[in-house]
């Protein structure tokens, strides 16, 4: 009986070998040409507009945990660009003073304007360029990012602890935004800008941004007068005067320039300063004219 049994069974298969019956449709039996290909790995890319409890001075992966932006923290990303040309080609990332981070950070300070609503450089904002790892690098990466913080004051860069975005920061009447101050003097010299109300007794008010040309930090520091030169015509633009040689008799100016590693970096904004010293003001110059800042 068994290998009867047996005999049926082998005569079934002969039959369907026969018959033609084979497998389903769309099988072809073979069992190695079926499988998707498995997908191209994914760089890591930091995103923009996420926030940071911590400073990264380099993106190592590791150190990337990106809070809540209604929490507590110290870093927003608003841009993340991609380094191309000749500097991508190099082995190791951009150096400070290199013209890789010069490429990088003239991106991030137009994207920063725009989202910031403002030169970032007038009001109380700080940026930083950061690149990937090295072997973030090794391996491909060549993203950075634009990371804005809210520091001080003109004289104390550390970083406040904030929360909410920084889009938009310099929009309107912003508490960030440069405006009047009442400067704190020690044997004529001012060491202290101390921030005061426009409606308030105050001397020296924020008229811009002046954007040194591209030379080095020993002679940008070798020209001041050049310096006060062109903060003075920001003065006259601000104020409505007229920008000729009675304007040093308006006022006088006070600028803050860039530390030297920011300057070797590629930022030239210079922060200008109107200054009256005979006299107290208890309102903005903006627009005023001879009657707001006349010859003395």
């Amino acid at each position: 009986m068994r290998r009867w049994w047996t005999a049926v069974a082998l005569g079934a298969v002969t039959a369907l070998a026969l018959t033609g019956c084979g497998a389903p449709a769309g099988v072809d039996g073979n069992l190695t040409d079926d499988w998707p290909a498995p997908a191209a790995p994914q760089a890591f890319v930091p995103a923009a507009d996420a926030c940071h409890a911590a400073f990264q001075a380099v993106g190592y992966l590791s150190g990337y945990n990106p809070v809540d932006c209604g929490a507590s923290h110290r870093v927003e990303t608003l841009h993340v660009g991609t380094l191309s040309g000749p500097e991508a080609e190099r082995g190791t990332p951009p150096k400070a003073g290199s013209a890789g981070m010069r490429a990088a950070h003239a991106e991030c300070g137009k994207a920063v304007n725009e989202a910031v609503g403002g030169d970032w450089r007038s009001g109380r904002l700080g940026l930083t360029v950061v690149f990937p790892s090295p072997p973030a690098w090794t391996g491909g990466a060549r993203w950075f990012r634009c990371d804005v913080s809210e520091i001080q004051s003109l004289d104390d860069t550390s970083v406040d602890a904030r929360t909410g975005s920084l889009r938009g920061a310099l929009r309107g009447d912003s508490p960030l935004a440069y405006r009047c101050f009442s400067p704190k003097l020690e044997k004529d010299q001012i060491t202290e800008m101390r921030p005061a109300s426009c409606t308030s007794k105050h001397r020296a008010e924020f008229v811009g941004v002046w954007h040194a040309p591209d030379i080095s930090y020993a002679e940008f520091r070798r020209t001041s007068k050049r310096v006060h030169r062109a903060c003075r015509t920001l003065i006259a633009k601000y104020a409505k005067v007229p920008d000729d040689g009675n304007l040093q008799y308006r006022a006088g100016t006070i600028f803050y320039h860039p530390f030297e590693r920011d300057w070797q970096n590629g930022n030239r904004g210079v922060q200008c300063f109107l200054w009256v010293s005979d006299r107290t003001l208890t309102r903005s110059v903006k627009g005023t004219g001879n009657k707001g800042l006349p010859i003395t």
